[in-house]
């Protein structure tokens, strides 16, 4: 593919792109971070070049970099984030997750969030908006950052590898298993999430 040939350790290209779409992700979902990871991943599949580790450094750098803009926006503006990300019914029941789960895990949300379809910035958000302990923050985000950008950048390595004649095919394959992982944690989340609704019913009735 002639998109992935000019994603090298190399090219200042990979290097803007593994900061900027991870960070400005945070604030526009619609922009494929995780999918831009994974190309850099696939792109690089067969390269030892020592630059790779930077490219991950700079993906994990954009991460980070876009959660604290979240944050930040949320503490600062929270009445025009307030109307722009949750005025909806489905943003309110979004924004309420978000919130009785940081209660409920706090950091441990923060990293897991960014795994679940859309949790990155209700959560984030949600943080700056409810005067989440900054330094928590930051830890939990760097954290986060991290694990991401090692998770997507090896599944697109992984799917590079084994498809090292057809690049597109091994794009598609670990682009499918991503979805196939965070479907996987949206699943145990929602499940989870009922039986606690169950209990508290339960506890109601028996009350």
């Amino acid at each position: 593919m002639p998109v992935l040939a000019t994603l090298q350790a190399d090219s200042a290209v990979s290097y803007l792109i593994a900061v900027l779409i991870p960070a400005l992700d945070a604030i526009f979902p619609v922009l494929p971070s995780e999918t831009a990871v994974i190309a850099l991943g696939v792109a690089t599949a067969g390269s030892t070049d020592p630059r790779i580790a930077l490219l991950v450094a700079c993906a994990a750098a954009g991460a980070f970099l876009g959660d604290n803009l979240s944050y930040l926006l949320g503490r600062r503006f929270g009445p025009f984030v307030e109307r722009r990300f949750f005025s909806t019914v489905k943003g309110k029941k979004t924004r309420a997750w978000a919130e009785r789960s940081l209660r409920r895990f706090g950091m441990q949300l923060i990293i897991v969030c960014r795994f679940i379809p859309g949790g990155r910035t209700a959560v984030t958000l949600s943080c700056g908006l409810t005067g989440y302990p900054r330094r928590r923050f930051i830890t939990g985000t760097a954290a986060a950052g991290v694990i991401w950008a090692l998770y997507a950048f090896l599944i697109g390595r992984l799917g590079g590898k084994a498809f090292e004649d057809t690049p597109w095919a091994g794009l598609l394959i670990a682009f499918g298993a991503t979805i196939v992982i965070s479907a996987l944690i949206e699943g145990v989340r929602r499940i989870g999430s009922r039986r606690r609704q169950t209990r508290q019913t339960r506890q109601a009735l028996t009350d």
